[in-house]
C-alpha cells in the first residue's frame, strides 16, 4: 500500500468502516511511513478536539422541529452526544 492509497482510506479507517484486511494494510503502512503516521495522528487529534468542544445544548424548539421533520418522537431528555465521530 502506498501513501495515496493510505490517504484515500484514512477516513474509512478512522470510522472503522473497512475490512480487517484493508485495516491491517493501512496500519502496516502507517507503522512504516512517518509522514502518513503524522497525518493520521493529526486527524485523530482533530476529531477528539471537535468531539470534546462541540457539546453545546441544542435548543428544544430546534430539536422538536428536527424530530418532526424526520418523523421521530421528540423527547425533552438530554442525551449524551454519541461517542466518536
Amino acid at each position: 500500500m502506498n501513501c495515496d492509497e493510505t490517504y484515500k482510506g484514512m477516513y474509512l479507517y478512522l470510522d472503522k468502516e473497512i475490512t480487517v484486511w484493508r485495516r491491517w494494510k493501512i496500519t502496516r503502512h502507517l507503522d512504516r511511513c512517518p509522514p502518513c503516521s503524522r497525518g493520521f495522528d493529526f486527524e485523530l487529534e482533530l476529531r477528539e478536539v471537535i468531539m470534546t468542544r462541540s457539546r453545546e445544548r441544542v435548543p428544544d424548539d430546534l430539536r422538536r422541529r428536527i424530530a418532526e421533520a424526520i418523523g421521530v418522537e421528540f423527547s425533552d431528555e438530554v442525551n449524551d452526544p454519541p461517542q466518536g465521530l
